[in-house]
């Protein structure tokens, strides 16, 4: 059993609403009531899709502790504390704890990036600090820097750091990624149209976008698989690859806002340097999501 599961299935990464004027908060809470009530196994919040690089501290510890209080234990909420300063995760990770947060999700160091030494020490460091269990975050594609299947490795053995967040795209790393932490570290997909492969690698679920917009079809890809439905988890995977394709034709979490906004969850209302998305892409979004019943 892999150490301090987080969760098994799906975890949604959670829009944060905003407006002209600040979070939210009315929407927030709708939304996590509403994510829980179709099933969601897990929360991660101020993540990527939730603009944390864009949240004030203020804003970032109050949508945090907002979250966690609103979701009272139904699901477990992972917080979003990673940054390219690691003082600043080893603080907010401290107070994601302290917050009641469940486990805290640390992508690795965009811009100055480091080398794989540099990011052992800074997770190890983070770790330290940690009373919750870590998942680490891979996303080479916005960060500029990936962590490597031997660096994984070298830091499974760690108590506080219990899983990954993979989003490389490089199904052939994941696997050796798979080989070398040999069930020390729960892997999710970062990617929705991933969810099946990674899955077949011994992989424990999905940290999601698409759950934004289909909570319950997204954990059911997840339990069709662990209850031997194969077939029908590829089924459903394949079903909404249009949509995912639709959720990630601009920049996330551009489209998912159109899609939330359309929804009736919030302001299609972005912080700059993201903006709205581009009408013909929004259009396609948008027909795709009545294609499959969702509008």
């Amino acid at each position: 059993m892999t150490k301090n599961l987080i969760f098994r299935g799906v975890a949604t990464a959670l829009i944060t609403p905003l407006t002209e004027t600040g979070v939210d908060y009315d929407t927030l809470g709708r939304l996590i009531d509403w994510q829980i009530d179709k099933g969601i196994n897990a929360l991660v919040i101020a993540g990527t899709t939730g603009e944390g690089s864009t949240l004030s501290d203020e804003e970032h510890r109050r949508v945090l502790c907002y979250s966690i209080d609103r979701a009272a234990g139904r699901v477990p909420v992972i917080a979003g504390t990673g940054s390219n300063d690691t003082a600043y995760a080893v603080s907010l990770t401290r107070y994601a704890c302290q917050a009641g947060a469940d486990g805290v999700l640390v992508v690795t160091p965009y811009y100055n990036k480091a080398t794989q030494n540099g990011l052992i020490r800074m997770y190890t460091a983070i770790a330290d600090a940690s009373t919750k269990p870590l998942i680490l975050y891979d996303v080479p594609s916005r960060t500029g820097v990936g962590i490597e299947p031997a660096t994984y490795a070298a830091l499974a053995d760690h108590p506080m750091i219990a899983g990954i967040k993979e989003a490389n795209g490089n199904i052939s790393k994941i696997v050796e990624t798979a080989s070398l932490v040999n069930g020390r570290l729960a892997i999710y997909s970062g990617n929705d149209d991933e969810i099946v492969p990674i899955l077949s690698m011994g992989g424990q679920g999905v940290i999601s976008v698409l759950s934004n917009v289909v909570p319950a079809e997204t954990v059911e890809i997840c339990d069709r698989w662990f209850a031997g439905d194969t077939a029908g988890a590829a089924a459903l995977q394949c079903r909404y690859l249009r949509l995912i394709r639709g959720l990630f034709s601009e920049v996330n979490p551009i489209p998912v806002k159109a899609a939330m906004a359309a929804m009736g969850y919030g302001e299609n209302y972005l912080r700059l340097p993201l903006t709205p998305m581009e009408p013909a892409h929004e259009e396609a979004l948008l027909a795709e999501m009545r294609r499959v019943g969702i509008l």
